[in-house]
């Protein structure tokens, strides 16, 4: 059973070896290779987090005979299989429900070189959520960078080419800032390894004359990382990024990119700086405050768009929002509360996003409202999709949503203070009312029979006026048409397994977030525990 300690690192190289592998490979070759590998990885990352359960210990794995910075450590624990398996989940999820799309936005001879960059992205994921060494997490950080501007840029027309320009002008920004503090840190300790960095730290923060110093190194660290996950008010190019990607790398840029910098940023935390540590810090409030203003921010964003891709992008701008916030308020709880909704915008965030391109599909293309009434009666399976994500981001009972809510509602209540109570509950209440506002009105949208709106301007019409009699003809003729098409894209749709399988997954993860919070909060405690 010990042999299960060797399967962090399999998760790496396997990722690695397959991104060399893909270029090799034709296209479909390529997707059908890159599923058979990611359910080997989702096996690995399932059996660590059963024998890290059994067990209740943690491990190491050493690579190489050399200590840090020459040789660097991996580590397998609950919390970090868990976000692995949850990665590996939606990776797999996200490359079979876009494959529709991605062989209609990327040239043919390129798809393989997508597959490419996707396992290569998956290596990256995969180092950063096992690693126990920081500079090794900057390393795939800088990798994560490369392969997502990769993603974006696949597709080939303008305003990806611009979304992914921006995108990398704003992630070298955040690394750098994230090298900074790496460096500074590494001068104060003298260490790589987060375990041996947390001793010299604690010794460190005895004298207050260091602290300064130390807050300076800790600060910088975070903004780059804030930066590169889309914290406010850093967000901005959130609406560009994910709304022109192909739905494969939206959903993957949204759901896991972003998710892995700020788990690399709660390890840190949690493995390396000390909770007591950063306790006496103004880091935490200062991470509460700005979650709060992205919550709002963003939410009135979302209501703004005139996109269903860029009110979905502005409403992960929202619930990056939560997470920074649940870190800010701090304490096993706030902890808990932020990782658990990192899940849950993993599996719903991805849900809505390989959701709405179906909809514009039988929309003529487009992603304006305006164009997307009735679509959901197009198209019932995405209708049915993109609803069930709204709910769960809306909050409605028995959805993941609405237990990440509850977890940081309680969490507000633990922190012992009246005013980060008081501020956490109305900008909940607040969020909420946003969240129900925008993802409702979308969904009334997509449910309303186009031919509503005609049919009240005929009967303003005079009914005995011949020019009414030919128009509602025309209008009668015109709406056969359209049904015949509507029926044979639905026939069509019916036929996709390769997205509709997918997407029930990700749905059975949301329930199941939703209904047994409860044990996915005891792995997450435990993880956390694990930690120490």
């Amino acid at each position: 059973m010990d042999f299960i300690r060797n399967f962090p690192l399999f998760t790496i190289v396997f990722s690695l070896f397959s991104g060399v592998l893909c270029m090799m490979l034709p296209g479909k070759a390529a997707k059908y290779y890159t599923a058979a590998y990611e359910c080997l990885l989702i096996f690995f990352s399932a059996s660590v987090l059963w024998y890290t359960s059994v067990t209740g210990t943690s491990f190491t794995y050493v690579m190489g005979e050399f200590p840090a910075p020459w040789g660097n450590e991996i580590r397998g624990g609950v919390l970090e299989a868990l976000i692995a398996l949850t990665f590996l989940i939606v990776m797999l999820c996200s490359a079979f429900a876009g494959w529709h799309f991605l062989v209609q936005d990327i040239d043919e001879s390129k798809i393989n070189l997508y597959f490419t960059l996707l396992n290569l992205l998956t290596a990256a994921l995969m180092a950063m959520t096992w690693t126990n060494d920081i500079f090794t997490g900057y390393v795939f950080l800088e990798i994560l960078t490369l392969t997502s501007c990769g993603l974006l840029i696949v597709r080939e027309i303008g305003r990806t080419t611009l979304a992914a320009v921006r995108y990398m002008i704003l992630n070298l920004l955040g690394s750098g800032l994230f090298l900074l503090g790496v460096v500074l840190l590494y001068d104060i300790t003298g260490h790589l390894l987060m375990m041996n960095m947390q001793g010299a730290i604690a010794e460190i923060s005895k004298d207050s004359r260091q602290m300064t110093t130390l807050t300076l190194s800790v600060g910088i660290l975070t903004i780059g990382l804030a930066i590169k996950s889309g914290l406010f008010p850093f967000h901005f190019w959130m609406p560009d990024t994910y709304g022109w990607a192909t739905p494969t790398s939206a959903s993957v840029l949204s759901a896991l990119v972003s998710k892995a910098y700020i788990f690399l940023l709660i390890k840190i935390y949690w493995r390396v700086i000390g909770i007591d540590v950063l306790d006496r810090m103004p880091i935490g409030k200062i991470l509460c405050v700005l979650g709060m203003c992205g919550i709002i921010f963003g939410s009135v964003s979302a209501m703004r768009a005139d996109n269903i891709n860029r009110m979905t992008a502005f409403s992960s701008a929202a619930q990056i929002g939560y997470i920074y916030m649940g870190i800010g308020i701090g304490g096993m709880a706030g902890y808990t509360a932020a990782v658990f909704h990192i899940l849950t915008h993993a599996v719903t965030k991805s849900l809505l996003f390989l959701s709405t391109p179906r909809l514009a599909e039988v929309s003529d293309g487009s992603l304006l409202f305006k164009k997307l009434q009735g679509s959901a009666l197009r198209d019932r399976q995405a209708g049915a999709f993109f609803l069930v994500g709204s709910f769960s981001m809306i909050g409605i009972p028995i959805f993941a949503g609405f237990s990440s809510k509850l977890l940081f509602s309680l969490a507000a209540v633990d922190s012992g203070s009246n005013k980060k109570l008081i501020l956490v509950m109305l900008v909940l209440a607040v969020s909420s009312l946003l969240n129900a506002m925008y993802f409702i009105r979308t969904i009334i949208r997509i449910y309303t029979h186009p031919q509503s709106a005609a049919a009240q301007a005929l009967s303003s019409v005079t009914a005995g006026s011949a020019a009414a009699q030919g128009l509602a003809a025309g209008t009668a003729g015109s709406a056969a048409e359209v049904t015949s098409r509507e029926k044979q894209r639905r026939a069509s749709g019916l036929r996709r397994p390769d997205y509709i399988i997918p997407s029930l997954v990700l749905i059975a993860a949301n329930l199941f977030l939703g209904l047994f919070s409860w044990a996915v909060v005891d792995l997450i405690e435990r993880g956390f525990g694990m930690f120490f």
